[in-house]
């Protein structure tokens, strides 16, 4: 045993070990003078990405006020919903599963900054904060969950149903969404339109079967599609390490390269969004960006998105913590009308059973035994 002990030692002196990612919310620097009324650049820190089979992302990213105090307002807002969601839960007014992404709102937000409202994104169990930033409303996501007519779907759909035009869900089924999205992909490359499709998994569903068929479609038709892996370090309650064999999940790909960012940081979100929608619109196929982030509740200095862009905004003179507090008044005040209004709604009927089967104006024929029936339609 001592001998082994000796030769692991000169091993593990021999191998160069792999940096870390980073994944602290406010290590981004000035690379200039901040501005108020102009862009301005900083600088990402060093070890924000990793890379597989590709280059980083440049580590000098362009900014505004504007955009940094709209991305602050926006996080705010969808914590505040998820933490309403979380109490009417608890209240049992929200019954059957309900995911929250506590912690995560930087993927969500730096995601929708990064792309445009024509690009297609598709997700898992995680969903709420995506669909409000994808053209629907805080008031639709928690009527939604309440089972109400004000809900996105009609109340009928839940937390894991929630859709827009260019967001399809929610989906229900550990990593079913991933080959979904490579098909959104390829109706896109199909019918010509410059889009990306970014298809939304966690390390839970990392180990699907599907996943890995989805990848080598992918890449065999060199697919517009930005694999996107959430890694919150924890599948339900099981920690990466112990669920995969390989926990670097932007390595998974075989021949598609991959891209690992720091999830915490939104500035760092955003840029590897933007890096990652050029490669897939420049033809060069499908790429894989893993996001390491942590979902929690309550807030910590150095592992919380929003208090991190918050110290950027307040240390580069941007905004004061008084003009920041009223933005928070702001987003809680918008959260909990929401709230009401989704509770004053009423619960669907019971003819609306038979509706939103199909499309709208879609005649559906039906084939019935021993009856002369012709076709219906749906309202």
């Amino acid at each position: 045993m001592a001998s082994l002990a000796r030769i692991s030692s000169r091993l593990s002196r021999r191998i160069p070990l792999a940096r870390a990612i980073q994944t602290s919310a406010d290590t981004t620097q000035l690379a200039q003078d901040a501005s108020h009324s102009e862009p301005f650049t900083v600088k990402l820190h060093e070890d924000s990405f990793r890379a597989y089979r590709t280059e980083i992302p440049g580590l000098e990213v362009q900014v505004t006020k504007d955009g940094l105090l709209s991305m602050y307002k926006e996080m705010n807002s969808m914590r505040r919903m998820e933490m309403a969601s979380d109490a009417l839960y608890k209240q049992k007014l929200i019954r059957g599963f309900c995911h929250l992404a506590i912690g995560q709102e930087a993927v969500s937000v730096g995601l929708e900054r990064g792309i445009t409202p024509e690009d297609r994104v598709i997700t898992a169990y995680r969903c709420h904060p995506f669909a409000v930033l994808r053209g629907g409303t805080i008031k639709g996501v928690i009527a939604e969950l309440l089972g109400r007519q004000a809900g996105m779907s009609h109340g009928k759909g839940g937390s894991m149903h929630i859709f827009t035009p260019s967001f399809f869900g929610g989906n229900g089924i550990v990593g079913a969404q991933v080959p979904v999205g490579a098909g959104i992909a390829f109706a896109q490359k199909y019918m010509e339109k410059p889009v990306a499709t970014y298809a939304m998994y966690g390390d839970g569903a990392s180990n699907q079967g599907q996943v890995f068929e989805a990848f080598n479609m992918a890449k065999l038709w060199d697919l517009p599609v930005v694999f996107v892996c959430e890694n919150n370090k924890y599948g339900m309650g099981t920690s990466a390490e112990r669920s995969s064999s390989n926990p670097e999940y932007f390595t998974r790909g075989d021949k598609i390269p991959g891209i690992q960012a720091n999830g915490m940081d939104i500035i760092a979100v955003k840029k590897a969004v933007e890096h990652t929608r050029e490669w897939v619109l420049s033809g060069k196929g499908p790429i894989i960006l893993e996001f390491v982030t942590y979902r929690y509740g309550g807030h910590s200095s150095t592992q919380d998105p929003i208090r991190g862009l918050q110290r950027y905004i307040e240390e580069w003179g941007l905004a004061t913590e008084e003009e920041l507090k009223k933005l928070d008044k702001e987003a809680k005040a918008e959260v909990d009308q929401a709230v009401e209004e989704a509770k004053a709604s009423p619960i669907p009927f019971e003819h609306d059973l038979w509706t939103d089967i199909y499309y709208n104006g879609y005649r559906a024929p039906i084939h019935c035994v021993g009856v002369s029936v012709k076709r219906f339609t749906t309202i």
